[in-house]
């Protein structure tokens, strides 16, 4: 790649300090269903008059790090045997995977999604049917495969979405007009902008569900540590709808969150389209993808610096513009034309955050930079955080000035004495799972 790192010729970065680290431990409600497949199961119970013998029944799994999504699949799978139906899995993911029906089963394959773990066929096409019109002319485009099928079952986690606030946000709708609809039904629901995510989405959604052999949709809630805290089988009137939205609601009154209302510096060690569809969650980082906006509930940060992509994300660093420093590590790791397809696609919301920030060539420097840069006159007084991905807040690393700064109603607790800010011989950070289990 042409695009070259920041060579300090001017010695602007050799001199900053690197703060001294504190091991910090939050702590979050935590319900959690510790028999995944068991719950599977009971929530299934609602649909299972709706199962024929014979019947052809089209899985859809969409490309998000869900919690336990191998079992809650496998189980699905084997409850709709059970029922004597013949299931196939199709990949419900829009423009993921480059739009490609290769990059897409390639997607669901870093998941743990095959036919081989799974036992049945892998349909993946960006072939659509028009299902018919909304009253404005907007098209409803629906995965040919799973119309053609007797019946459809879309598995997703209901969460806060990246890039909005409305009753509605992220999980069984989205997928419905989005995943369902693949490249062509999420090119036309981004077309409209934000309105088209919170206004169309849901409608589209609700087309699909009254014209489609739509049966139900599987979803998972999950606490502040990535785990599933329940499991909801959503009736096709339900989606949509306030069955939904009370997912959405309980969601949210378990989405983690930083310990501070503002930061100088955040350092994320990974983002990835397995941690948050943006990346780096705006629910967490508080930038979202469209320009100049900020989660209200947020932390704000002046600068962030992400230092790897993760390897799930196959190339597609979508989010990447909301950083300000990355590494020279993160950026030979890019496809640009998957990060350029999905950018494209999602439209207005994603323009910016397909940017690429600066670029230093290792860690330590993208954290210098980012302390230089941060406003802060003193660097010793530096408000710094660590932390490994936006999924993962129970440990964090922080610098002893951003102690005082703690929100009062976080709970928290130092876990150990300051410690120098480390690197492994390659120059890379410590792993924070090595840092995070020698203080526990």
């Amino acid at each position: 790649m042409l695009l070259q790192p920041f060579r300090d010729t001017n010695g602007l970065l050799a001199a900053v300090p690197l703060p001294d680290l504190v091991m910090l431990r939050q702590r979050f409600p935590r319900p959690r269903i510790t028999d995944v497949s068991a719950a599977v199961i009971a929530a299934f119970e609602s649909v299972r008059a709706r199962i024929r013998p014979g019947a052809r029944i089209a899985i859809g799994v969409g490309s998000r790090g869900v919690a336990d999504i191998v079992p809650v699949v496998v189980t699905l799978v084997a409850t709709l045997r059970r029922y004597g139906a013949e299931p196939f899995i199709i990949p419900a993911m829009g423009s993921h995977g480059g739009a490609t029906p290769e990059g897409q089963l390639a997607v669901l394959a870093s998941l743990g999604i095959t036919e081989q773990a799974l036992g049945v066929p892998i349909v993946s096409s960006l072939d659509v049917d028009v299902l018919g019109k909304l009253p404005n002319g907007m098209p409803v485009y629906i995965d040919r495969a799973a119309h053609a099928a007797d019946g459809i079952i879309l598995v997703n986690r209901v969460k806060p979405h990246t890039d909005f606030d409305a009753e509605i946000e992220s999980g069984l709708s989205k997928m419905v007009a989005i995943g369902l609809g693949k490249h062509a039904g999420a090119l036309e629901v981004h077309a409209w902008g934000v309105e088209g995510l919170t206004t169309h989405m849901p409608e589209v959604a609700k087309f699909v569900a009254a014209h489609a052999p739509l049966l139900c949709g599987l979803a998972t809630v999950e606490n502040g540590y990535d785990e599933v805290a329940e499991v909801a089988a959503i009736l096709p009137e339900g989606i949509a709808n306030e069955p939904e939205r009370a997912l959405l609601r309980r969601a949210k009154e378990l989405m983690p969150r930083l310990p501070w209302d503002a930061l100088d510096v955040l350092v994320i060690d990974e983002m990835g389209k397995n941690v948050s569809g943006a990346g780096m969650d705006p629910n967490i980082i508080g930038r979202m993808r469209a320009v100049d906006q900020q989660k209200p509930t947020a932390a704000r940060i002046t600068n962030i610096t992400v230092h790897n992509l993760t390897d799930e994300s196959h190339g597609n660093a979508i989010g990447l513009g909301n950083a300000d420093f990355t590494t020279a590590r993160l950026v030979e790791k890019l496809d640009l034309q998957a990060l350029y397809i999905n950018s494209l696609t999602a439209g207005v919301i994603a323009l910016n955050s397909c940017k690429i920030p600066l670029v230093l060539p290792d860690d330590r420097s993208a954290i210098q930079a980012a302390i230089r840069s941060c406003g802060r006159a003193d660097p010793t007084r530096v408000r710094l955080a660590r932390i490994e991905n936006t999924l993962r807040l129970e440990y964090i690393l922080a610098s002893v000035q951003s102690l005082e700064h703690l929100r009062s109603a976080a709970d928290v607790e130092v876990l150990g004495p300051a410690m120098p800010f480390s690197f492994e011989p390659d120059g890379s950070p410590t792993p924070f799972a090595s840092l995070a289990r020698a203080q526990v």
